[in-house]
Order: C-alpha cells, then sequence, then structure tokens
C-alpha cells in the first residue's frame, strides 16, 4: 500500500514568513506521497481587527459569524493558501490549492447551538471526504493544499477547524493509503515542561485527561490531541504532534510526541 503523510501546519508557522519557507521546504522534500491542511493562525485575528471585527476563540475554536467567515474565507482560502502553493511550486512540489468546497472534497453541516453558538463553524464526518478525487490528485503527482474551509452542500461556506479536518482526511484516506497524520506547530511536541524544555514522548487518553484537569493542557493543544486521538482509535499506526523545523524526524518517528 502506497505511503501517504497527511500534514497540519498551524500555529505562528503560517504567520511567519522565515518560518513557513523552512517548513514548505521540508514539506517539498518528503520522499512520500504527501496533503497539507492550514490555516491561517493569527493572520485571520489580525485581519479581523483591522476591519473592526473582534476575533472570538473558545478552547481553540473560532467563533465565526457572517463578518468573521468573509475574513477567513480571504485569509485561508486566499492569500495564506496561495501563498503556499506558490512557495511550493518554487520548490518542485507541485502543488494544487483547494477548500473543501473545491470538488466537493469535503462537506460540512453547520454546528448546532448548545452552550456555545459558534456560528458558521462546519462539523465533518469520514463519509463526506470525497477520497476519489484526492487520490486522483495524488495518482496525478500533485500535493494537495487544503485551506480549513467546508461547504454545506446548499451554498454556504463554513470554517472547520483544520486540526479536524486533518484527521478526518486522514482517517478517510487510510483505505487507499498507509497514513501518517503529522501535526505540526512552533513546540517539540506536547510539553511536559515548557521552562525546561521537557516534552512528552508519548500521550495516552488517560493521562491526557489528568493533565487537562490540572491545567497543564489546554487551549489550542485540545483540538489537536481531541482529533490525533480519534484518528488513531480510526487504526492510523502513526499519529504525532512535534515541531515544524523538524518534519522529517517526525515523519520516520525519531521526533515530536507519538499519540497512543
Amino acid at each position: 500500500m502506497k505511503k501517504l503523510v497527511v500534514v497540519k501546519i498551524g500555529g505562528h508557522v503560517v504567520d511567519d514568513e522565515q518560518a513557513l519557507s523552512s517548513f514548505l521546504k521540508q514539506f517539498a522534500a518528503l520522499d512520500a506521497a504527501k496533503l497539507l491542511i492550514h490555516g491561517g493562525g493569527k493572520m485571520a485575528s489580525q485581519m479581523s481587527e483591522r476591519l473592526g471585527i473582534s476575533p472570538q476563540l473558545v478552547d481553540g475554536r473560532r467563533i465565526t459569524n457572517q463578518e468573521t467567515l468573509k475574513v477567513v474565507t480571504m485569509v485561508y482560502g486566499g492569500l495564506v493558501n496561495k501563498q503556499v502553493v506558490a512557495q511550493l511550486q518554487g520548490l518542485d512540489c507541485n502543488a494544487i490549492g483547494l477548500t473543501g468546497a473545491d470538488g466537493n472534497l469535503l462537506r460540512a453541516s453547520k454546528r448546532p447551538v448548545d452552550k456555545i453558538d459558534y456560528g458558521f463553524v462546519g462539523d465533518v464526518k469520514v463519509d463526506w471526504v470525497n477520497k476519489e478525487l484526492i487520490s486522483q490528485f495524488i495518482g496525478l503527482g500533485l500535493a494537495p493544499v487544503i485551506a480549513a474551509l467546508t461547504h454545506d452542500g446548499a451554498g454556504q461556506l463554513l470554517n472547520t477547524n483544520a486540526d479536524t479536518m486533518a484527521a478526518v482526511m486522514a482517517q478517510a484516506l487510510s483505505k487507499d493509503f498507509e497514513v501518517q497524520l503529522v501535526y505540526c506547530f512552533e513546540q517539540i511536541g506536547v510539553m511536559k515542561d515548557l521552562d525546561k524544555g521537557l516534552v512528552f514522548n508519548r500521550m495516552s487518553k488517560e493521562n491526557t485527561e489528568r493533565y487537562i484537569n490540572e491545567g497543564r493542557i489546554h487551549s489550542g493543544m485540545l483540538p489537536k490531541l481531541e482529533n490525533a486521538f480519534r484518528a488513531k482509535a480510526y487504526g492510523l499506526k502513526d499519529v504525532r504532534i512535534g515541531h515544524y523545523t523538524a518534519l522529517q524526524a517526525l515523519v520516520n518517528q525519531t521526533e515530536g510526541t507519538e499519540v497512543l
């Protein structure tokens, strides 16, 4: 079975020109079929503030009203996506920039209102991934670069958590590929002690729940771990979280935090 590396890049990396360039060089150099999923980092929040829209996030997840949806569409699907694709072309990596709406790549349902109204946010399922189309792109030697936007099938774009998209796509594609899921950001893994630079080499659901209750794991790490555990339970052989400068080592399973 052909190997496929599904990489989610996030955090401050997409905001930092030098960091993004360093990461993309490593991504382009991967000797495997590959797929990249990205959000917009702080860029979407900064653009919102310039337009007089106050960003709202709850546990690392963005609340998306109509005006915020316009901003994330411009930033994720436009500026960031096309800059990444252009840079990869310059690195001899033939990439194609997409959102979930393109080619009906990933449909979603608008999240129902419970305790929090997340607005125009899409929830996705494994069965809603157009894995046939993605497989065709990969078969043509293309590296799909997918922005964290989906659609509801009735003309409405939806903002979708990039960590969730990465996990769902990895799960769907694992039927046809040997999939490795890698979450890259600005830390060397799930941190045991940030001040001392100590990282958890492995994370189980049990110790994760304990550290969440103790307040040691929070904010943006929560959706990463939640989705990483879901993907691992689905049957992926390797799921890990680590630093964007160590992509090859993460793929080689020698660095970062392995999710059990």
